[in-house]
């Protein structure tokens, strides 16, 4: 396959990936955003998801425990609209979308679900971002570049 260059290319990529191989491209999505959040109970459902031995059962307590995670990070958001606590919520969000069975999973896949999450948890940062400093890329991009090589190898 070629660089994926957009989302279209992107999407239907993903797509065509298979189960584990959608769990462990969420999670290299959620890994590339990880250190916005500091919840162990996120960095614990990630490595689950990295685990191509984990059971079923790991799965379950992971994803339960995550959920878990997100409702706490969703609390912490609250009113004040702290973006650095709402990175955090979106972390959580990717993370559980890594580790969801892809029959449960919301529609375009856990892939695409992580991603889509992944992105909102660095637009939350970029917004509390005081700095006039411009990321040099897109998170879309650093995704379409990570997909392209995985597919690559």
């Amino acid at each position: 396959m070629s660089q994926i260059s957009n989302d279209t290319e992107f999407r239907q990529a993903l797509h065509d990936l298979d189960a584990a191989q959608q769990r462990m491209v969420a999670a290299m999505f959620v890994e590339h955003v990880l250190s916005l959040s500091d919840d162990e109970r996120i960095k614990r459902a990630v490595k689950v998801a990295t685990d191509n031995n984990a059971s079923e059962s790991e799965i379950a307590d992971a994803l339960k425990s995550a959920k878990a995670a997100i409702m706490d990070s969703s609390t912490r958001c609250g009113a004040e609209g702290n973006w650095t606590d709402q990175a955090g919520y979106f972390v959580a969000r990717a993370a559980i979308a890594a580790i969801t069975p892809s029959a449960q999973s919301k529609s375009g896949g856990p892939a695409w679900q992580a991603a889509m999450s992944s992105r909102m948890a660095q637009t939350s940062i970029e917004i509390d971002n005081d700095s006039n400093e411009v990321p040099t890329h897109s998170e879309s991009e650093w995704q379409y570049g990570m997909l392209s090589n995985y597919l690559k190898s």
